[in-house]
């Protein structure tokens, strides 16, 4: 069944449900209540005979596009394996496994450092066995960047590399100049008057488009879909979650993931398309359609984290050529480790933001809301709870537990309280704010990944992310493997972990890459030793809190951009025996089970 329904308030009491077809209900148009008998107006569990009777989908199975793709995804990875396994005959559709990425953020080095994790994969040929890579904060600035060309993982990224580099390297002290400034004004008056919300997080987006392009970039996320219809790249995954004011992230939030296909709620099983996000929605259909947001202002808030510091930026930028190292003096310690925000991001103040020159005061005019937090519509406005919703395995896959927080277990058992804002907006935020990772799309179950890369880019300590989420999917009740570093190797971590579970063949097999420096600092490839002139090319600080690649460095110099991508490319070649190893091993288990 399906998690809302239409009630009628003397039914409800008597534990009844009245079924309304919608499709009966005249759009963009008042209805009065009491003619209907009715308290409220909501969702029915009807079961409805085509695709076109909602605008909201409704379910927890995976959408066409995204089963049609799969299909066409695992010709490309059953070629790849059966070259790198040396596989005598050719895999079946049911055989061949199903490998994703997961990343975390930080910031630049993130973004950089991804771009030499791909390469490694690519010359291992290891890029074609991947169908699914997610990204959160700033891996989803290398992602939209990639996404631009529709086949990306059949060029060699050296290309990407380059311009990737360019961007990083440039000075960012244009970002805050005159005529970006009043770009700024124009782009975000122009969203405003199309009927979208402007905040803080969206000048962060603009932001981001000033850092990593050198024009406007018109893309947005359904665009990505011609990278991936014919099932030529890896289906890309944002992350972000969804927040209540009264709670803290840790307290309460609901995951979304963003794919070119559609934007949806992991807990509730409800999706919209992708170029339907920020329009608005009522009882399952569309009341409002508005453009479809361009995607810098997707990635101002998927990485709404960094969007405090803009405002600190803006200050130090009015009358001042040397903003920049005012910006990060002083500030050497990482985000990871000591928190420069609350980690209740409706606890920011609005009040930090106080420009002074007559542009900026009319750019603020513009922004509202809290500096942390994206609003958009509330695509499951008018819906109310089925009665029998926590039967549903889907929610209760991603609802609270005790293991993480008791009060969201109490908010998710009363569906009153979990449902009482579904008229407010939706309020998004970076899932930094909770845990810094984009493992949860990955681990549904409709997906069935088998061997997940986790590509770790955080700052402070390596093992934190991966911790946390061990920690939270183990209350969520998803098979997992256990995660088990000793205490002397979270000391020296090595390149590479490998961590399975053999009596749960549901749970998928974890790779873990921490970004150490460890045997790059000797070798310059897999088994080629540096020789004594070329030792100081092997000396990458990714780890001390002098390091260059800190989470607030949004600018790397030449020397050391390529210094990170040539680490973490080198990490990943190392380590091949052991991803094959997992691939093998993936075969294998879906050799045996029965379809």
């Amino acid at each position: 069944f399906t998690l809302f329904q239409l009630a009628d308030k003397n039914e409800t009491e008597s534990s009844g449900v009245l079924s309304f077809p919608l499709n009966s209900l005249p759009l963009q148009k008042e209805i009065i209540l009491e003619e209907l008998k009715m308290t409220c107006v909501l969702i029915c569990p009807i079961v409805y005979s085509s695709s076109g009777d909602l605008d909201v989908r409704l379910g927890f199975s995976l959408c066409t596009e995204e089963q049609d793709f799969l299909r066409k995804r695992k010709k490309y990875v059953a070629a790849a394996l059966k070259k790198i396994l040396h596989l005598e005959e050719d895999l079946k559709e049911h055989e061949v496994p199903v490998v994703a990425i997961t990343t975390t953020g930080g910031g630049t080095r993130s973004l950089t450092a991804m771009y030499g994790s791909l390469l490694g994969l690519q010359k291992l040929n290891l890029l074609d066995c991947i169908s699914y890579i997610g990204g959160l904060s700033g891996t989803t600035w290398t992602m939209a960047n990639l996404y631009e060309d529709a086949n990306w993982s059949q060029k060699y990224l050296e290309d990407a590399i380059k311009e990737a580099r360019k961007q990083v390297t440039k000075s960012k002290i244009c970002c805050f100049s005159l005529d970006c400034l009043k770009y700024y004004y124009n782009d975000l008056m122009e969203r405003t008057k199309e009927g979208h919300n402007t905040s803080f997080i969206d000048l962060w987006g603009l932001v981001i488009e000033s850092m990593l392009h050198d024009k406007k970039d018109e893309h947005r996320l359904s665009d990505q879909r011609q990278a991936v219809d014919n099932g030529q790249n890896p289906l890309p995954i944002y992350v972000a979650i969804n927040l209540k004011s009264s709670y803290s992230a840790q307290a309460f939030r609901e995951w979304l993931e963003f794919t070119p296909y559609e934007v949806g709620l992991l807990k509730y099983g409800a999706s919209i398309r992708a170029e339907h996000f920020g329009s608005e929605f009522f009882m399952g259909r569309m009341v409002k359609r508005l453009s479809e947001t361009r995607i810098c202002y997707m990635q101002g808030m998927w990485s709404s984290i960094f969007s405090i510091d803009v405002m600190y930026v803006w200050n130090l930028a009015t009358d001042s050529e040397d903003f920049w190292c005012r910006w990060t003096r002083d500030r050497v310690r990482d985000i990871e480790e000591e928190p420069f925000l609350s980690m209740n991001p409706y606890e920011v103040d609005t009040c930090l933001f106080t420009p002074s020159s007559a542009l900026s005061s009319a750019l603020r005019d513009v922004l509202t809301g809290r500096p942390t937090i994206a609003q958009y519509p509330n695509f499951i406005r008018g819906f109310q709870m089925h009665s029998k919703y926590l039967e549903s395995e889907g929610f209760s896959t991603w609802k609270g537990t005790r293991h993480v927080c008791v009060s969201d277990t109490v908010i998710d058992t009363l569906p009153n309280k979990l449902m009482e804002t579904a008229d407010d907006e939706l309020s998004l935020v970076d899932t930094g704010f909770f845990i810094n990772t984009s493992y949860p799309p990955l681990l549904r179950s409709k997906r069935e990944v088998d061997v997940i890369l986790h590509l770790n880019y955080s700052g402070g300590s390596q093992t934190l992310p991966l911790d946390q989420i061990a920690k939270y999917i183990s209350g969520q009740g998803i098979p997992f493997p256990k995660i088990e570093i000793s205490e002397e190797d979270r000391e020296n971590l090595k390149e590479c972990y490998v961590f399975e579970d053999a009596d749960s063949p549901q749970a998928p097999t974890v790779l873990f890459f921490p970004l150490v420096n460890d045997t790059f600092k000797k070798y310059k490839a897999p088994g080629v030793e540096r020789s004594p002139e070329e030792m100081a090319e092997g000396k990458v600080d990714v780890s001390s809190i002098l390091s260059p690649f800190t989470t607030r460095e949004v600018c790397f110099s030449e020397e050391n951009f390529d210094k990170l991508v040539k680490l973490t490319d080198y990490n990943v070649l190392n380590n091949e025996k052991l991803i094959i190893q997992a691939l093998r091993l993936a075969v294998a288990r879906r050799k045996q089970r029965n379809y």
